[in-house]
């Protein structure tokens, strides 16, 4: 039976304007691949290659592949990852097979209903592995500080220097991020060697050069006591000294990047990814209101925006079941059925999560249901 009263939900143009760009699971380059991005904000400058394709990841930390294909990533010559499945969004815990797996099997939250975000959260703090090739990855950043909304900005003079660091025999051409963060982090491991051997400033800056030696700073004059005789072509003591320590303070380690702050991005880049699934589907309807006297089965679907819904999993709750309960749902027609079973006055939220076929990510849409 249809709905009484309904209230539907209109998407108007403006929103159809903003999901244009939005990297559905159907989005698409100008050929027949489709375009998939590291984590949410992106890791730029990357080297990427797939089964059939291969090129640098963009600004948005975009790549191309077909469906079914693998993905493996490089910093320059580093690698970073093999053999990852490609997709829509890879986060840093798709790197790894064993979160893969573990982020297939959702907990339960407190509405009684599956929920991913407490698996995401359990991993984050507990992988040695994902901690230190998050922290390496940050520290490349040209900035050195991804702040919210912004990603890895891995820029072409990094990757140069990168590059001639892992050339030098004495430096390993690898990494291996699953030793014990202590080692990862140690001042003079593989990963530490690399980032204080790249400048992070302009090519020909003075802080890209050698400090000056102490036996240089010693040899210098001090400066006088008043200004005025200051001589302009002398470059004193306290100025080599203050120079000396601005390159060394210049020079970039894992230090620079704690587990709190490689923790803290990766959770803000998976709930970027969760509100982006989310914002893909919606329900057929947001409220509707019925008489106490009709108690035939009513149908609420989930819709998908600008394609078909495919679900793998669906599930229902009322909130008050003594006045609006819920009959049954099907993943496979994306719809919930209920009806009232309460008296005039009364009002229940169904909190309908579902979760699409091509993500462990469950996603929750509620309807407002009155007796009136």
């Amino acid at each position: 039976m249809k709905l009484v009263h309904l209230t539907r939900l209109f998407l108007p143009l403006s929103a159809a304007v903003v999901c244009t760009g939005c990297l559905d699971s159907g989005g698409s380059g100008s050929d027949d691949t489709r375009i998939g991005r590291i984590n949410y904000q992106g890791l730029s400058g990357l080297t990427y290659t797939t089964n059939s394709q291969s090129g640098e990841t963009n600004e948005a930390g975009e790549f191309r592949y077909y469906p079914g294909e693998t993905l493996s990533l490089k910093v320059g010559k580093l690698p970073v990852i093999d053999n990852v499945p490609a997709q829509d969004f890879v986060s840093f815990l798709d790197f790894q097979p064993e979160l893969r797996e573990a982020l297939r099997t959702a907990s339960v939250n407190d509405r009684g209903l599956k929920d991913h975000r407490p698996v995401e959260a359990r991993l984050l703090p507990n992988n040695t592995e994902l901690q230190n090739r998050t922290r390496f990855l940050l520290a490349l950043d040209w900035s050195g500080n991804v702040s919210e909304g912004e990603g890895i900005d891995i820029r072409p003079r990094v990757i140069e220097q990168l590059n001639a660091a892992i050339n030098d025999p004495d430096i390993p051409d690898t990494l291996d991020f699953t030793v014990s963060a202590q080692d990862f982090a140690a001042a003079d491991s593989p990963a530490n060697r690399i980032l204080q051997s790249i400048c992070f400033y302009p090519e020909g800056d003075r802080l890209c050069g050698a400090p000056p030696s102490p036996q240089e700073i010693e040899a210098a004059p001090s400066r006088p006591e008043n200004d005025e005789d200051l001589d302009p072509n002398t470059v004193y003591k306290e100025d080599l000294q203050s120079l000396a320590d601005r390159i060394r303070e210049a020079v970039r380690t894992l230090e620079d990047v704690d587990s709190e702050q490689a923790e803290n991005y990766l959770e803000r880049e998976l709930a970027s990814i969760s509100s982006h699934y989310g914002r893909r589907y919606y329900l057929e309807d947001y409220l509707a209101s019925h008489p106490a006297s009709d108690t035939g089965i009513k149908t609420i679907e989930v819709r998908k925006i600008g394609g078909e819904t495919a679900l793998a999993e669906i599930e229902a709750v009322s909130t008050r079941p003594n006045d609006i309960a819920v009959h049954s749902w099907s993943w496979q027609t994306a719809e919930v059925e209920y009806y009232v079973a309460g008296n005039t006055g009364g009002e229940s939220e169904i909190r309908i999560n579902f979760r699409p076929e091509d993500t462990y990510r469950w996603i929750t849409k509620d309807i407002r249901v009155i007796i009136d």
